[in-house]
């Protein structure tokens, strides 16, 4: 045979073969510690290149039912980020906070109630679901970053072919290859960063934060919450899954393939980094990118994980029949409880 397909197969089942051996010789906490640290590797964390937050308020709007301010602030290398923060109307002392990652779309105003122009969306809601914002009225404390390469952070050329949606994730991706850098764990490095400053906010207890990703918002959560444990509580939409599954089954965006973590660890290990705190899987069993037959999987994975670590009581799963969507009716009420 010609096609490259025989071969791809035994390079997985080889480096499944090499994964599980190692898992065979270790205990549970040697088994996450290098699971931990191959992750850190992988996306290149590297905190030593963290810029001061100096954070700037760009403007803040009183709405019906919460207050929405525009920030920025210092992350990495000297880059800024420019972020909503959603505040309830109705706090009183400190409160839960959450970091809201948005997925492939037109940025950050998509979750919080704002069309790509930045007037406020009257009509229904899309595939995100508003889900800041749908937070916000549950009384959570929101920090909604543009993600890096989507929005008003896309490229140049790319925000002016005047197509709202579009991202500079292949332009990124391949030319940060080039020095090394990985476009997902920059990401990660500027999510972390995001909560150094939500934790900095006056109105935030640092002991109840959470966050929420959907898509390939759902890997930026995902990792960021398997190494850093300030996050107490994380749900994940339309993004659980195994990487055969998924992204090496079905076309994905570039964003989504990290260096080497094949050698070490399939997917469903990695989003178990989390436990035992709290995780809640939920998507749609239509979904054509992340397929339902291998987020079983990859929920049978996780499962056992949480009974073995005696936090059965802190995994939820909701599966609906929808698309590649946010759900919510389930979620929501999981996050604020946990919250609580």
């Amino acid at each position: 045979m010609w096609n490259p397909d025989s071969f791809m197969e035994r390079l997985y089942q080889s480096f499944e073969e090499k994964r599980n051996h190692l898992k065979q010789s270790e205990n549970a906490d040697q088994t996450k510690a290098r699971l931990k640290l191959g992750l850190v590797n992988s996306l290149g964390i590297d905190m030593d290149n963290k810029d001061e937050l100096r954070p700037i308020v760009l403007e803040r709007v009183e709405l019906a039912d919460h207050i929405r301010e525009r920030v920025e602030f210092g992350t990495v290398w000297g880059l800024r980020v420019p972020a909503y923060v959603l505040l309830p109307k109705q706090l009183a002392g400190k409160g839960a906070a959450v970091l809201a990652l948005h997925g492939h779309g037109y940025g950050s105003r998509q979750i919080v109630g704002l069309l790509p122009d930045g007037t406020e969306n009257d009509g229904p809601p899309d595939l995100h679901g508003n889900y800041a914002l749908e937070l916000v009225r549950r009384g959570l404390i929101v920090i909604a970053p543009e993600v890096f390469g989507f929005g008003d952070r896309r490229l140049a050329a790319d925000q002016t072919a005047g197509q709202f949606g579009n991202s500079s994730c292949q332009s990124l991706a391949s030319h940060l290859l080039m020095y090394g850098i990985s476009l997902a764990g920059l990401r990660v490095q500027e999510a972390l960063r995001a909560l150094d400053y939500l934790i900095s906010r006056e109105e935030v207890d640092p002991k109840r934060i959470g966050c929420i990703g959907f898509s390939g918002g759902g890997l930026i959560g995902a990792y960021a919450s398997a190494i850093d444990e300030r996050v107490k509580a994380t749900l994940l939409c339309a993004f659980t899954n195994t990487f055969k599954g998924s992204i090496m089954h079905v076309r994905h965006c570039i964003d989504n393939y990290v260096p080497g973590v094949l050698g070490y660890a399939e997917l469903p290990d990695l989003i178990g980094l989390i436990a035992p705190r709290a995780l809640f899987i939920e998507s749609g069993k239509q979904d054509p990118i992340f397929p339902i037959e291998t987020v079983y999987a990859a929920i049978e994975h996780l499962r056992k994980l949480y009974v073995e670590v005696n936090a059965e009581s802190r995994f939820g799963v909701h599966l609906f029949e929808g698309v590649h969507e946010v759900n919510g009716s389930m979620s929501y009420p999981w996050l604020v409880g946990m919250l609580s």
